[in-house]
């Protein structure tokens, strides 16, 4: 049985960075059939549903390009690595979380990588019906040398921990890459870049031969597979770039030869600046350092410059939240990405727009087919109560998002009771340290 949706008299915010246009949308199954640009005149279909568009903004679903739908909104490594160990559980609470998520208008979602490697069955969950959530193209776990990625002395010299496998030379690296792919890995990610205690650089250091880079490549693109990297320094972007790399999350503090790599290799980039905005804006809320709000801050002011200049130079930029931490948890946040290339990056309201839909869904693997309002593409949509064109920040707000759509169905949504605490599954903090001079402080206060 065909089911018809017309949503009609609406303002069409169509993600492709044209201009907003009244008119209505016919939706069969799960594709956007017709789009009428005038009023209706001619006989509507038999059994269609009228959904009311009048003084309301039709957009694509939104697409997070970097999202960690596993991770539980972690307030650091050690609780990362150590506290969510218990794998049935892990993923009855990510079900859950995926719930606040489409609730947001996020229909899609790149997950990179995963703890217990949980994406691939949230994935054929989703897509079977399962448990509600947005689709998602997902990685297995994140590829990391004996070096480390972003916990540094954590990160132990072989095996698995957290959302990484250590991967020791050439065969181990073959191995791996073929093996997350026959589990169902859409992407491969690599931890290019990483932390180590006695680094002295700014930025984090290029923890990866090109010859291992470039054989990564080779090893997933012969099984059409695409990968992305972890790149936080100029000499990760380049290298990366240069090896063949699909995707890179990050790509800040890049210098002139790291930007002539990602231009001439046409290397997608999503910054992901959300996690520092949030830190930046809302740190003293948290309890976060002056130290880290001040180092964030530079980090996004000394990247803005090059990531626009890839930009205007044909390079896609694209929106990722890093939802799945304390300061960036799930269904909050996903708009804020958006609201920083306006004000960091000088994009106009609709190329925010466009980057956060169709040209996101290049981390889907739909490009041309999805995060569009145009005929023949996946009816995944959002109708919006209030113009996204004057105000980017009212997509960050629930009560504005009337109806979300997902392959032409829409969704329903169940209230989530809040969560009591579960034992041993978020770090204990007692607080600051007790000096003496805290003690006094206090009671000064």
């Amino acid at each position: 049985m065909t089911i018809k949706n017309l949503i009609e008299n609406v303002t069409i915010i169509d993600g492709l960075g044209n201009e907003p246009f009244k008119g209505n949308v016919l939706i069969e199954n799960n594709l956007i059939s017709k789009i009428y640009k005038n009023d209706l005149n001619s006989t509507l279909p038999e059994e269609v549903e009228l959904i009311n568009g009048k003084d309301k903004y039709l957009l694509p679903g939104l697409i997070d390009g970097h999202c960690h739908s596993s991770f539980d909104e972690v307030s650091s490594n050690d609780e990362l690595f150590y506290h969510r160990n218990r794998p049935g559980l892990a993923a009855i609470i990510a079900s859950t979380n995926l719930n606040k998520i489409l609730r947001s208008g996020v229909t899609s979602i790149c997950d990179p990588d995963s703890i217990h490697e949980l994406g691939y069955d949230l994935k054929d969950a989703v897509e079977s019906d399962v448990i509600p959530g947005p689709r998602i193209s997902t990685g297995g776990y994140a590829l990391l040398t004996s070096v480390g990625g972003t916990a540094g002395r954590l990160i132990p010299d072989q095996g698995v921990i957290g959302y990484g496998k250590v991967v020791n030379g050439p065969d181990e690296i073959i191995s791996e890459v073929r093996r997350q792919i026959k589990m169902g890995a859409d992407w491969i990610k690599v931890h290019v870049s990483g932390l180590i205690p006695s680094h002295k650089k700014r930025g984090e250091l290029s923890v990866w031969s090109k010859d291992e880079l470039e054989l990564v490549c080779k090893v997933a693109h012969d099984l059409d597979t695409p990968v992305m990297g972890h790149c936080r320094g100029a000499i990760s972007v380049r290298d990366a770039a240069l090896s063949g790399f699909d995707m890179i999350l990050h790509g800040t503090l890049m210098d002139e030869e790291a930007l002539e790599a990602v231009i001439k290799k046409n290397v997608a980039l999503v910054p992901t600046f959300t996690f520092q905005a949030n830190l930046i804006d809302h740190g003293n809320a948290v309890g976060a350092s002056e130290f880290i709000k001040d180092l964030f801050r530079r980090e996004i002011e000394d990247s803005c410059q090059m990531l626009r200049k890839a930009y205007e130079n044909g390079v896609k930029i694209l929106c990722g939240s890093e939802s799945g931490f304390s300061v960036t948890p799930y269904g909050h946040w996903h708009y804020r990405e958006m609201e920083v290339l306006i004000k960091e990056m000088g994009f106009t309201e609709l190329e925010a727009i466009k980057s956060a839909t169709s040209d996101n869904a290049f981390t889907i693997q739909l490009e041309g087919k999805l995060g569009r309002v145009e005929e023949g593409c996946i009816a995944d949509l959002i109708l919006i109560k209030k113009n996204p064109v004057e105000d980017i920040t009212v997509l960050g707000n629930l009560k504005n998002i009337e109806l979300v759509m997902k392959d032409g169905k829409i969704q329903k949504f169940y209230d989530q009771p809040e969560r009591k605490p579960i034992s041993g599954w978020r770090v204990t903090n007692l607080g600051e340290i007790l000096t003496q001079d805290v003690a006094k402080n206090k009671l000064n206060n």
